[in-house]
């Protein structure tokens, strides 16, 4: 590409990232298509890197978009892009680090580049909801389906020029459910590689259980401390508070102060994780051989028994850490759960099945969420619930985790598939 030799003549060091995006679009009003498309997109990332004579180093990048897979810039803007890119950086001033080192003598180094099938999987999407158990009562309003390849080549002035090619797909669902003059909306979003219709289907008819309950909940008690259980995919924020806080920025910067070969939960009398970096997952959207930066994505044990093994993270941080062999991780896999679904769903707990919004602070440990729907569990007794907040610290729950062995699978996250927390505050709007 033309554009290193003007990065190269203001001295800089730099990346190129380019992703050409094709797929196609669905949109669907029930299950008529309304609507659908064919995309084709050229995007270059450049970011570089300045080193002043104070010794700083100073970044700074931009994204091209360019109309079509075949157009490129024009010289002159070229020019132009390198010196703002130039000037830009001189303003920065960090501690300085090395790019990742290749050889650049031995050219492109591809991975095997077998394309997706990109129509075999928009039809599975299409097949898996139109085989969903609606009814006059609970039905899907609409929905729409995004099934793209992207082709990706990274290089550095460093010597890394790697390339590959992987499936992702989006797909958006609204579900309706009406009761004696009541109707209500559940939206649903998947992103994933291919598509894994068992799942999508489960995961859906659930929901249309949900928006019929939805419609028969009474007010939350204020239930003071209680346990709650999580089964849906509000769990994988419980989980990322793990993922994140064995992260090399966080730690460098002091936000978590987990190190390697110290327990994070010394006290711990529940179910202890184990926390695994992935280079791959089944129909994960995240299946990559190289991170944002080029360097290579390996199975990799961050995490075990609430030990942490391996930090990992960008090209800066793990250079002010001192870690050569690290990497910005795509997928996770967390085991540890010892208990059996029975055991999970025993004695008084609120399982809480929607959200407003749920929120896991990594750094301060903080949750919280408005319950939007929930089942409140006491023996064989179950009220359906709405309303009210569930709140609480993560190292607080740490000390009694109590987690499935049986596992579930959202997109890049494979984590146990039930999740019990001890003592969570739950306010409600009704005086229990």
């Amino acid at each position: 590409m033309e554009l290193i030799k003007y990065l190269n003549a203001e001295g800089l060091d730099w990346e190129l990232d380019q992703t050409i995006t094709r797929g196609w679009e669905f949109y669907f009003i029930k299950h008529e298509l309304d609507q659908h498309r064919a995309k084709e997109v050229n995007d270059i990332t450049v970011k570089v890197f300045r080193t002043a004579e104070d010794g700083t180093m100073g970044t700074a990048s931009a994204t091209i978009p360019l109309p079509s897979v075949s157009a490129e810039m024009k010289k002159e803007e070229m020019e132009a892009l390198a010196k703002d890119l130039a000037y830009r950086a001189s303003l920065v001033k960090n501690k300085p680090y090395k790019l990742l080192q290749g050889d650049a003598s031995r050219g492109g180094q591809e991975q095997p580049m077998e394309r997706p099938d990109i129509p075999s999987i928009a039809k599975a999407f299409i097949e898996a909801l139109r085989g969903l158990p609606e009814t006059e009562t609970e039905f899907i309003n609409s929905y729409e389906i995004f099934v793209e390849e992207k082709l990706r080549r990274f290089r550095n002035s460093a010597g890394i020029d790697v390339s590959e090619i992987r499936p992702e797909s989006f797909a958006e669902v609204v579900i309706n459910a009406r009761r004696d003059g009541h109707e209500i909306e559940l939206y649903r979003s998947y992103d994933s590689g291919t598509c894994d219709g068992d799942a999508l289907k489960e995961d859906l008819t659930r929901a249309m259980g949900f928006g019929r309950d939805r419609l028969l909940a009474e007010p939350t008690p204020a239930l003071g401390s209680i346990d709650v259980l999580f089964s849906t995919a509000d769990a994988v924020n419980i989980y990322e508070f793990f993922t994140y806080r064995l992260l090399a920025n966080l730690i460098y910067q002091q936000y978590s102060d987990w190190a390697v070969g110290e327990n994070v939960a010394p006290d711990a009398v529940g179910d202890k994780l184990t926390v695994t970096a992935l280079k791959e997952l089944p129909n994960s959207s995240e299946n990559k051989a190289f991170d944002e930066e080029g360097a290579p994505i390996t199975d990799t044990v961050v995490m075990e028994d609430f030990v942490p093994k391996a930090i990992l993270g960008n090209r800066m941080f793990s250079q002010y850490m001192g870690l050569e062999h690290s990497f910005i991780p795509s997928n996770y896999r967390v085991t540890g759960g010892t208990r059996t679904e029975e055991e999970l769903r025993s004695g008084r707990y609120l399982e809480a099945v929607e959200f407003s919004d749920f929120q896991v602070d990594e750094v301060t440990g903080d949750i919280f969420g408005e319950i939007r729907l929930g089942y409140l569990h006491d023996g064989d007794q179950v009220k359906v619930v709405t309303g009210g907040s569930v709140s609480g610290s993560m190292f607080d729950f740490i000390k009694d985790f109590m987690a499935s062995k049986a596992l579930r699978q959202y997109d890049e996250m494979e984590i146990p598939a039930l999740t019990r927390l001890k003592n969570v505050t739950v306010t409600g709007i009704e005086k229990e």
